[in-house]
């Protein structure tokens, strides 16, 4: 009798969440462990029909995101505008139905308890998406993005010549900085395709959530997604650095105890490449030592003089006649910007670049002219995005 109340309680609590896995019915004649172990194991999530749809669209159209805001129709981002589908204005309500069945049970509890998930979706068929669900005015909203079935070539980014140059270092911390949408993840996706197709290397990602899948090649890849494979980056990367990896990729530096151990790891003999939010050489290192204490940031300023190997940092432009355009500027770090990391001189990082053009520094004024001068991107453009609009018309000229 004891059992039956309890299954049929947890037949109670399993019903009120209309997207949990299904419950076993009073009567049946699975025993009631089986019913429990059930409802300890994650569901297969859901299938969404209206926002299968909208990313059929997506993909059909060629687009990168998927934008789902109350008060305007579902939108798809082509070549960097917005374009809306024909469909009425969604509500708050109608963007949760929609996304909630395709996210997994992690992803739903974090979003119930912190208006925020994120999570990769599939539709066979279609292809694989990152979905961030999220709220804005009290009312649900989500960006979804597109990700490619394929690894990207390095060659096909459009990328200066240098930046090939990060696959071949041995060791050491590469950062690479951008803007939100500036291509930071797919770079890192084309560097270790590169390694993955020339090198016999071990290489451990580390991905909240992962957006490239990598095949073994020549390399053993190994890929992390944090919250169905590992709780955390910390807890990840501590893991991974048992593992032997000869390169570690860390999507994301978020926190001041992932900063320290991509340090630690870079220090010790691994080659890790890991992105910031930063637009250039000097702010990717003020981001870094000013997540710690300011009593620690002395010593962390040190261990980054030490560690780093590289610093690319790139950003999007409108191509003439659509599409996007990469600019980068990339440092190789010398004996000199060690000198300038560690006496937190970071004014003087810019001329480095100069210094160091023949290991494949370039400055981000120099890429611009490029792209300028070979047709692709229209001057005024190029312009607004130069740090040091003088140098960018020198290069133009010469």
């Amino acid at each position: 009798m004891a059992e039956t109340d309890d299954l049929n309680r947890l037949i109670r609590e399993l019903n009120d969440d209309p997207l949990a896995p299904r419950a076993v019915p009073v009567g049946s004649a699975e025993p009631l462990a089986a019913a429990r172990a059930d409802a300890r194991t994650e569901e297969v999530r859901g299938d969404s029909p209206r926002l299968n749809r909208w990313l059929a669209a997506l993909v059909d159209k060629k687009g990168a995101d998927l934008l789902l805001v109350a008060g305007a129709p579902p939108s798809i981002r082509v070549d960097g505008r917005l374009f809306p589908l024909s469909e009425p204005p969604l509500s708050g309500d109608e963007v949760e139905d929609a996304v909630l069945p395709a996210l997994p049970r992690r992803s739903r509890e974090a979003y119930r308890e912190g208006g925020i998930a994120d999570a990769s979706y599939r539709i066979r068929g279609v292809g694989r998406f990152r979905i961030n669900l999220h709220r804005e005015r009290g009312r649900a909203a989500a960006a979804v993005r597109a990700l490619p079935t394929q690894p990207p070539r390095l060659a096909s980014l459009g990328l200066p010549p240098g930046v090939e140059g990060l696959t071949r270092l041995p060791r050491g911390l590469v950062l690479v900085g951008g803007p939100t949408g500036s291509g930071k993840t797919t770079t890192l996706a084309a560097l270790v395709e590169e390694i993955n197709r020339r090198d016999a290397r071990h290489v451990v990602t580390i991905e909240d959530p992962i957006e490239y899948e990598h095949p073994h090649r020549s390399s053993v890849v190994e890929q992390v997604e944090i919250g169905e494979d590992a709780p955390d980056f910390p807890t990840a990367l501590r893991a991974a650095m048992r593992q032997a990896p000869d390169v570690i990729v860390v999507g994301e530096m978020r926190d001041p105890e992932t900063m320290r151990m991509a340090l630690s790891a870079a220090e010790t003999g691994h080659l890790v490449l890991t992105t910031v939010h930063t637009t250039d050489a000097a702010s990717a290192i003020s981001r870094i030592a000013d997540s710690f204490p300011v009593e620690r940031q002395g010593t962390i300023r040190q261990e980054l003089s030490m560690a780093l190997a590289a610093i690319l940092t790139q950003t999007l432009l409108p191509r003439k006649g659509g599409g996007l355009a990469a600019a980068a500027e990339l440092l190789y770090v010398s004996y000199g910007a060690r000198q300038h990391v560690r006496k937190n001189a970071l004014q003087h990082l810019h001329q480095e670049i100069a210094l160091t053009k023949k290991q494949g520094s370039i400055t981000l004024e120099e890429s611009l002219a490029k792209l300028v001068r070979e047709g692709v991107v229209d001057g005024d453009e190029a312009k607004a995005r130069a740090a040091h609009p003088e140098e960018f018309e020198n290069y133009l000229r010469g």
